[in-house]
């Protein structure tokens, strides 16, 4: 950066980086009259707006559309062959992005009296750094009286022996394909891979999925692993799992290619797209100047309450090493904002962080896993959705939901497999943050015939048992019996 030459800049909340973490930092701090200054290199939204959500739910919806379409014959709906224009995929995608885009804008966060600066800022002391505008208006000094990062991650490419020699795509660069690869090799099965994997899969792609751990989705139950799996299959996605890349063969246009792998296979593909993980933005901060220590992985390390090694800066958002998702990111930077202007030291809720992977079926999660449940003393009621009238009435069967429950009714964790898996962790998620019991949800009417059915059928499940083994079945007993007496 250039020596600052504008005026200096006092503000009591300098806020790094405009994607969910720093927009919802900067907004809640505003409003409570805090003067707020954000800074953003690139482009305000993120990766969410950009690169990720917003994206990739797109594209899986068009992809669900041509799945549905060839899939139609099970419900005695014959339909010709399916075409899928890519280009208009993506025209569909782009324009998913620029109608969310001005939610997101500087215009949004200034309405609430914070201050948009695009440019670079680097910490040049505990309590200061220089903001370079992009616009080329000259450096200037910024003091602040506290700090947020949030500038996020960026997607890892691996240091694989020949990979130099292809344009790798990540989830940053495969928005701007314009033509549908006939052969995508995809290297990683975590959401991000299994998702795009399973889209390509279905507009038409010939896909293989290269993973290095026994199964797709590892961090997930197993089962729900092995449902993702089989209906990889019945996509056509050749799923190689147990299995590394040993070296990457580069074509002549610098694309295409073919990966050597572990096993002695030779797989060729048109585009390699690379979904192994992220890593931190935190070049280029001058963090060290700012006495911000990074955890051993690189992440900005922060307390339970989201702050860092100094004492006047935080940290919200991918960069600082918490689970990576935008509910998470926008909570947690509303929890940084909070502390920071109010002097708060709220914690970080780690017990109810709810997850979905969107492919077909979903895949979502909450608390306490079910192979955990019998280490904490707790029980697992499963409903499977072959039993759940909506699946049956839709064709959709292949799923389950399970309920972890502990000894006092409590839900404490919740797995959903099968359509719309997202949209009812929800109501697990808010189970597991107020420690609500299955007695509480049984009893609470749901609209029938949902989905989320199974989640109410499996506490149903949880109260009968509890009623036929405890003292209150005895307590029912023993009331049947005097209502018999005295109605004689």
């Amino acid at each position: 950066m250039t020596t600052a030459s504008a005026p200096a800049l006092d503000v009591d909340l300098l806020v790094i980086g405009g994607g969910t973490a720093g927009l919802v930092a900067a907004k809640t701090a505003a409003r409570f009259g805090t003067s707020t200054l954000l800074v953003e290199a690139h482009r305000m939204g993120g990766d969410c707006l950009w690169t990720g959500c917003v994206p990739s739910k797109s594209l899986i919806a068009a992809a669900d559309t041509a799945a549905r379409a060839r899939n139609g014959g099970r419900l005695g709906i014959e339909t010709d062959a399916v075409r899928v224009d890519f280009a208009a995929v993506m025209r569909h995608v782009h324009a998913a992005i620029h109608e969310i885009e001005p939610a997101d804008s500087a215009e949004v966060v200034e309405a609430t009296g914070a201050r948009v600066i695009m440019g670079r800022a680097r910490f040049t002391g505990p309590r200061s750094a220089e903001v370079e505008p992009l616009d080329g208006s000259g450096a200037r000094l910024v003091r602040f009286r506290q700090a947020i990062i949030a500038t996020g991650s960026a997607p890892e490419v691996p240091a694989l022996p020949g990979i130099d020699g292809i344009a790798v795509l990540t989830s940053d660069e495969v928005w701007d394909l314009d033509e549908q690869p006939e052969r995508l090799a995809v290297l990683g099965a975590g959401a991000i891979g299994s998702e795009l994997s399973q889209a390509f899969a279905r507009l038409g792609s010939r896909v293989t999925l290269v993973q290095r751990n026994a199964r797709v989705l590892p961090k997930e139950d197993p089962d729900a692993s092995a449902l993702v799996a089989a209906a990889m299959a019945h996509d056509g996605i050749d799923v190689r799992v147990s299995t590394t890349v040993e070296r990457v063969e580069a074509g002549a246009d610098g694309r295409a290619g073919i990966l050597h792998l572990s096993d002695g296979a030779a797989v060729p593909f048109d585009r390699l797209l690379v979904a192994l993980g992220r890593t931190p933005r935190i070049a280029g901060l001058g963090l060290e100047a700012a006495g911000v220590r990074l955890d051993e992985r690189g992440y900005v390390a922060v307390d339970a309450a989201l702050r860092s090694s100094n004492p006047r800066i935080w940290s919200a958002g991918d960069v600082s090493g918490l689970p990576q998702f935008t509910h998470i990111a926008g909570v947690n930077g509303s929890l940084a904002a909070t502390n920071a202007a109010l002097g708060l030291r709220r914690r970080v809720d780690a017990d109810a962080v709810p997850r979905v992977t969107f492919t077909h079926p979903e895949v979502a999660a909450v608390g306490l896993a079910p192979a955990e449940a019998a280490a904490a003393g707790c029980t697992v009621r499963e409903v499977r959705h072959e039993h759940t009238d909506r699946a049956i009435a839709e064709g959709e069967t292949a799923g389950f939901t399970r309920l972890v429950v502990d000894a006092k009714g409590r839900v404490r964790g919740a797995v959903i497999v099968g359509p719309r898996a997202g949209e009812t962790i929800g109501e697990a998620a808010l189970a597991v943050r107020q420690g609500i019991t299955t007695s509480a949800i049984a009893s609470t009417t749901h609209p029938y015939p949902t989905y989320s059915d199974a989640l109410w059928n499996a506490a149903i499940a949880d109260v009968r048992v509890r009623l036929e083994r405890g003292a209150v079945a005895r307590a029912i007993a023993v009331l049947a019996r005097w209502r018999r007496f005295t109605t004689r």
